[in-house]
């Protein structure tokens, strides 16, 4: 079994976090697990990029190569695109609905959205909206969590653990954390919430 992953966002979003936690699962679990980054100018909006890798075995490079992506998991949908090269056949784009326009000349939502419906295997989830109602909207990225986890070759259980354990010093900041990874997880599995 292995799963490589490719988790993209804007700086500011939390990418790496998710990226942490879900690797802590992953150890947790009882998998190899390696992980590399790439947030270059994110703390003026740029590109944040991880790459993370989860196997039985060994794992010879921490880069998961072009094509062979079984996930991507975007906060931004324009920030999936850059990436769709990453993804396997088989693979699914799992991306936040929500753009963060950090550029003048950001395409037309609505176009970009259309370009991931074109994906065979695709969640495009209303992040923002699910956060707010887990009581939180700093939960975004644990949304996000919650909406791959279906397709991430760990328990939910696991993960939810993993998500707690990181916002584990506040019970009310983990208690909104939890339930985001609910409402993320209950959007793709009915697309609810989801677009």
């Amino acid at each position: 079994m292995k799963c490589d992953v490719i988790l993209a966002g804007v700086g500011g979003q939390g990418t790496l976090s998710i990226a942490a936690i879900i690797a802590r699962a992953a150890v947790d679990a009882g998998l190899v697990v390696r992980q590399s980054e790439v947030h270059g100018m994110a703390q003026r909006g740029g590109a944040v990029l991880a790459h993370l890798r989860m196997a039985r075995g060994p794992i010879a490079s921490d880069l998961v190569p072009e094509g062979g992506a079984d996930i991507i998991i975007s906060m931004e949908p324009l920030e999936s695109l850059r990436y769709a090269a990453w993804l396997n056949p088989e693979g699914v784009l799992v991306s936040s609905a929500d753009p963060f326009i950090n550029i003048p000349d950001y395409p037309a939502c609505d176009d970009i959205l259309s370009c991931i419906r074109r994906f065979p295997r695709h969640v495009l989830v209303q992040a923002a909206e699910n956060a707010r109602k887990a009581g939180n909207i700093r939960t975004v990225n644990v949304v996000m969590i919650g909406a791959a986890s279906p397709f991430l070759p760990l328990s939910p259980d696991a993960v939810e653990r993993a998500v707690a354990g990181a916002f584990g010093a506040a019970p009310e900041i983990a208690a909104a954390n939890r339930e985001a990874f609910r409402r993320g997880r209950e959007a793709a599995a009915n697309k609810t919430g989801a677009v």
